[in-house]
C-alpha cells in the first residue's frame, strides 16, 4: 500500500493528499506531528530520504517520491483514476505545469515570507518581510485575475487544483483576496467546495493554533 508522510496542516501535504482523495486511492497516512504516536519516527524517515528533511514524502513499495508536484505527477502515471491530474493534451499539460509553479512560487511561496517573519518573532515580525510578502500577494492576485479572464484552467481535479487550493486557502489568511480580483476569489471558493479539498480543510482544523498570524474565524 502507498504511504504518505506529512502533516495535516501543511499546504504541501494537502497538495499530495488532494489527488489521493480525489481518485479514492488507498494509502496510509504517516503523521509527522510530534504529538502523533509515530510522529518522531516518521519525521526521522523524512529527514533521511529528503535532502532538506521536508514533507510530503510518498512511498510506493521500493519507490520513494519527494516534492508534492512530483508526487502528483507520479500518482497520475502509476495510480490513475477519474481525476485527470495531468491533462492528456500536451499543450494543456504545459499550462497545468506552468500554473502549478505560479501557485507554489508566487502565491504560497510569497505568503510564506509573512509566515516566516511571524515564526521568527511573533511579537515583532520583520516589517520589511511582512510588507514584501503582502505586496507580493497583491501582485500575484492581480496577475492571476487577469490570466483567468483570458484563459481556462484544466478541469478539477488537476495538478493546478492540487497547487491552487492550499495556496489560496492559506494566502487569503495572510492577505485577503481583494474585491478587484473576483476571479481569484471565485477559484478559491470553487476549490474549497471540492470534496477532496474540503476533507483536507476539516482534517487540518484541529491544528489551526499552529498558524503564527492567528487563524481567522472563517473557512
Amino acid at each position: 500500500m502507498l504511504a504518505l508522510y506529512g502533516h495535516r496542516f501543511s499546504s504541501f501535504t494537502w497538495k499530495a493528499l488532494i489527488p489521493l482523495y480525489a481518485n479514492g486511492t488507498a494509502f496510509e497516512f504517516r503523521d509527522v506531528d510530534p504529538g502523533a504516536e509515530d510522529g518522531p519516527a516518521n519525521m526521522d524517515f523524512v529527514r533521511k530520504v529528503h535532502p532538506a528533511g521536508k514533507f510530503p514524502v510518498l512511498v510506493d513499495g521500493e519507490t520513494t517520491v519527494i516534492e508534492a508536484t512530483s508526487i502528483a505527477e507520479y500518482l497520475a502515471v502509476h495510480h490513475p483514476g477519474e481525476a485527470p491530474l495531468i491533462p492528456a493534451d500536451p499543450a494543456q499539460a504545459t499550462t497545468a505545469r506552468m500554473m502549478d509553479r505560479v501557485f507554489d512560487n508566487y502565491v504560497m511561496g510569497t505568503a510564506q515570507l509573512v509566515v516566516n517573519a511571524y515564526l521568527a518573532d511573533a511579537q515583532n515580525p520583520d516589517p520589511q518581510q511582512v510588507e514584501l510578502g503582502r505586496e507580493g500577494l497583491k501582485r500575484a492576485y492581480t496577475w492571476l485575475d487577469a490570466w483567468l479572464a483570458e484563459n481556462t484552467l484544466p478541469p478539477h481535479v488537476s495538478l493546478v487544483t492540487c497547487a491552487a487550493a492550499p495556496s489560496l486557502f492559506y494566502a487569503d489568511w495572510v492577505k485577503r483576496i481583494p474585491a478587484d480580483c473576483p476571479r481569484v476569489a471565485a477559484l478559491r471558493e470553487e476549490a474549497l467546495a471540492l470534496p477532496a479539498v474540503a476533507r483536507c480543510v476539516e482534517d487540518a482544523r484541529p491544528y489551526r493554533d499552529y498558524f503564527p498570524l492567528g487563524a481567522p474565524e472563517r473557512d
